[in-house]
């Protein structure tokens, strides 16, 4: 099922009033039975925290009758609303800045830096944001600090330590 922009910008407009913010949104299924995968957290809340089962249904119910009024999805639709969990993935800018000293790891379809598809690291933030050369900035555990394009990274998210 393709992403519906409308939808996707009143759903996340939504989420924040209830006083969340939509971490991602993914779009499945089939244009007979869509689904509608909805990651959402607190603002500001710790990596560890996150939200509750009941937070999650209570964010469900509200978006339900936007959802059932719209004639451009289908009244089979599944949504699923969840906590982003400990795995959190980092889709916004925003999402960088606030976890910056957290350590994550950044994913590519391809080698990245010519290492490999996968890195890990502290997270520095990002540089050029906003621009083209947008990079996420990371510490390798050597203490070696790299920039990895953003357009060559497929995913990016947080690494749960345990302690």
């Amino acid at each position: 099922m393709r992403a519906k922009p409308e939808i996707t910008s009143e759903i996340e407009a939504r989420v924040e009033d209830l006083g969340f913010e939509l971490v991602e949104l993914r779009w499945g299924g089939s244009s007979r039975r869509p689904m509608l995968k909805l990651r959402i957290d607190k603002p500001g809340s710790e990596p560890t925290t996150g939200v509750t089962v009941d937070e999650c249904a209570s964010v469900s119910r509200a978006l339900e009758p936007y959802l059932d009024e719209r004639d451009d999805l289908s009244e089979q639709y599944v949504l699923e609303v969840s906590s982003p969990g400990v795995d959190r993935p980092l889709v916004r800018a925003r999402d960088f800045t606030r976890f910056r000293g957290e350590r994550v790891a950044v994913k590519g379809s391809e080698k990245l830096l010519g290492r490999s598809t996968r890195l890990e690291g502290e997270l520095l933030g990002l540089v050029e944001e906003g621009t083209e050369d947008e990079a996420v900035h990371i510490r390798l555990p050597d203490g070696e600090e790299v920039r990895v394009p953003r357009s060559e990274i497929r995913k990016t998210h947080l690494v749960f330590t345990w302690k």
